[in-house]
């Protein structure tokens, strides 16, 4: 055994008593007596320790093959370890153990215990956690780790009782676990207690009035303004004492038990039964607590209505300086002029800061009193200004820049903002090809229209920037003709959800058992009056689209919502 200086807990034996006399001259140390009530646990370590190296070490006879060395080296760890029993009962006679408990040959793991019609009918499917009952583990929602979420549905599938203790109530973590509750709470009626608060207003009265619907039992803690209440954990009973229970960062919320970026510990009561136990009665301690109250909708709704008035609502200034993802593409896209390369495209997932990137990035070219001209192209008003005004910030000029768009004409026409609509070939006439020296063009997968294809042609920029999140096109044309081929930096959808940069999104697909077999498809759409007659027919599509966005959301009347159709009449 290798001793360095530090703290220990260690049972003395022979071999480590001598290695502290060898270091005597060098070093000190501290010793204590262990204690008759430490003496069991301690004492039972050494020996585990001890049996597990055993059994794993154990050798069988030379000369035979894999298969047969396999079966005999399983066979002598199971006789060691029913001989070593054997010696415990033998001198410790009252503690029970007797030949009963000897593990019979060969051995075998009893994983699960139905009723005999269930076996029969085959009425019960078992579902069991990924990790063994036995095992406790560190999930931490890794790319290629457990995640927590896909975990308490597969515990709960066994659970006899269920305790949840957590600071938020999602509606949206409500929704991932619906059906696993319900199920849970159709088999085991009230067995599923929970404590939250209204701590911040973050907790959704609509998943705590959908978690009693399903026959929950749901207290709060309703003070708003504190909470003692930062504890995230799930208790899964288990009558057969093969209890587990999860303990780390993840509130009841669609992030925290898919993707955030979370811990927690998984508990099983084989080898951490003390704790487990501390555990149960905590939370019957918690559960008893005056501060703990059974929910009622007015008062929630009074404790978050005076949360939601205590919020900040100062406007705060915002210095513009890229995040580190945006930082990657700037250096990306000086490399790349470095090179030669001064016509680049740049994909980057909506949401990432595209604009901030290009105004950067244009902020860094009028550095040592440059003043390059400037257009910057996009298809609408509103993403002008929103533009404009990011282009403000990062030359720090509040009267930087002119819109050309709707009613607006640039006066200086120096930094010009300009809708591609107003773009047209008359006035492309009218603006020699060498007037900007750099062109930024937003949405640049539109580079195949023909007014843009007119405006890429006509100016000879000696900068071309090309914004877009989606370059692939579905008619199969590139842009990447413009760009020598190349895509000077990405930084796609899936790269975005990855660095945290994006909402997480869910889908949810709803068959609605339209047949569009009938429907004449040519040039890579449906025929337009064909769909709309299928569509709006009679009223049951549309019933059923209300009816799916009900059980999805958490209030249909306060969603902010996109809804593509065929026609608007």
């Amino acid at each position: 055994m290798k001793l360095v200086p530090g703290l220990y807990e260690a049972p003395i034996t022979s071999e480590l008593d001598e290695a502290l006399k060898h270091l005597a001259d060098s070093f000190g140390s501290t010793r204590e007596a262990i204690t008759a009530d430490e003496a069991p646990h301690l004492l039972s370590r050494l020996l585990h320790d001890a049996a597990l190296r055993a059994l794993r070490n154990v050798r069988v006879a030379e000369g035979t093959d894999d298969d047969a060395k396999k079966a005999d080296r399983f066979e002598l760890q199971v006789s060691m370890v029913n001989e070593v029993l054997a010696l415990l009962g033998k001198l410790a006679p009252k503690a029970g153990i007797t030949d009963d408990e000897s593990i019979q040959q060969p051995p075998e793991l009893l994983l699960a215990l139905r009723e005999l019609a269930d076996v029969r009918l085959g009425t019960i499917e078992i579902v069991r956690p990924t990790l063994p009952l036995r095992q406790s583990d560190l999930l931490v929602n890794g790319p290629r780790d457990l995640r927590i979420g896909h975990e308490v549905r597969l515990e709960l599938a066994s659970a006899d009782r269920v305790d949840l203790l957590v600071s938020f109530v999602k509606w949206s973590g409500f929704r991932l676990l619906r059906p696993e509750l319900k199920a849970f709470l159709a088999r085991r009626p009230g067995g599923l207690r929970i404590l939250t608060t209204t701590y911040m207003g973050a907790t959704d009265a609509v998943a705590i009035e959908g978690l009693l619907e399903l026959g929950a039992n749901v207290k709060v803690s309703y003070d708003s303004r504190r909470t003692r209440l930062h504890a995230k954990a799930w208790l899964f009973h288990r009558e057969s004492g093969f209890t587990t229970g999860l303990v780390g960062s993840s509130n009841l919320s669609a992030a925290a038990l898919l993707d955030g970026c979370e811990w927690n510990v998984r508990l099983s009561s084989v080898d951490n039964a003390s704790i487990l136990a501390k555990f149960v009665t905590t939370f019957g301690q918690y559960w008893d607590d005056a501060e703990f109250e059974p929910y009622e909708k007015a008062r929630f709704q009074d404790a978050t209505r005076r949360r939601d008035g205590d919020r900040d609502a100062l406007a705060r200034a915002i210095q513009l300086r890229p995040y580190p993802h945006q930082q990657s593409v700037l250096d990306a896209l000086e490399v790349e002029r470095s090179h030669g390369h001064n016509h680049n495209l740049v994909v980057a997932a909506t949401g990432t800061g595209k604009t901030v990137i290009a105004a950067l990035d244009y902020a860094r070219l009028r550095k040592g009193g440059a003043d390059p001209t400037l257009l910057f192209v996009a298809h609408r008003q509103e993403i002008l200004r929103q533009s404009l005004a990011t282009y403000r910030a990062a030359v720090r000029d509040g009267h930087f820049g002119e819109l050309l768009v709707g009613d607006n004409r640039p006066v200086i026409g120096r930094h010009v903002f300009a809708s591609i609509q107003a773009m047209h070939e008359k006035r492309l006439a009218t603006v020699a090809r060498d007037a900007y020296d750099v062109v930024v063009v937003d949405e640049f997968h539109h580079a195949h229209g023909e007014t843009y294809r007119e405006l890429l042609s006509h100016f000879q920029p000696k900068i071309l920037l090309g914004l877009t999140a989606t370059p692939e096109r579905t008619d199969g044309n590139s842009v990447l003709e413009w760009f020598d081929n190349r895509i000077a930096a990405e930084l796609r959808l899936w790269d975005a959800l990855d660095l945290g940069l994006v909402v997480p999104f869910q889908y949810f697909g709803i068959h609605d058992a339209t047949d569009l077999s009938t429907i004449d498809f040519s040039g890579g759409r449906y025929d337009i009056a064909s769909l709309e007659q299928l569509y709006t027919a009679d009223h049951v599509r549309a019933n059923a689209v209300i009816r799916a966005l009900h059980d999805h959301v958490r209030d249909a009347k306060r969603i902010r919502a996109l809804g593509f159709c065929v026609s608007v009449k």
